[in-house]
């Protein structure tokens, strides 16, 4: 299993940014897909999450109306659009994958492979 994630970078408050997650090495509708981010001493939250059974959607309070998670199968792509962004949008992205149950869609603990990382920055 591999994942590429990608599309970091540094934006200012209530600009967008997209980021990408390039799958191989797994089913894709087997398996739950998120989005985490972690910043600096804390831990690692779940932003944007699908299930892998029905499609259903996870996304956390405090993106709600700003972030959207699709795909794109044929390429094997999750993307992340994350519009009106805010400086407490400012972590490490991470995309994960894993066998979870709907209730721990968004628990970082029940992914089982993750992608490096991507920076996004958020200025004032």
């Amino acid at each position: 299993v591999q994942l590429q994630a990608s599309g970091g970078g540094l934006a200012q408050a209530g600009g967008s940014l997209r980021l990408s997650c390039a799958t191989s090495g797994f089913t894709l509708d087997r398996y739950a897909l998120g989005w985490f981010r972690q910043a600096p001493g804390k831990e690692r939250e779940g932003v944007s999450c699908m299930s892998a059974d029905d499609g259903t959607e996870y996304y956390v309070d405090s993106v709600k109306g700003r972030f959207t998670m699709s795909g794109d199968k044929p390429k094997r792509t999750v993307y992340l659009q994350m519009n009106s962004l805010k400086p407490e949008d400012t972590a490490v992205y991470y995309c994960g994958v894993g066998n979870t149950i709907l209730s721990s869609l968004h628990v970082a603990g029940q992914y089982n492979y993750w992608g490096q990382g991507t920076q996004v920055t958020v200025s004032s």
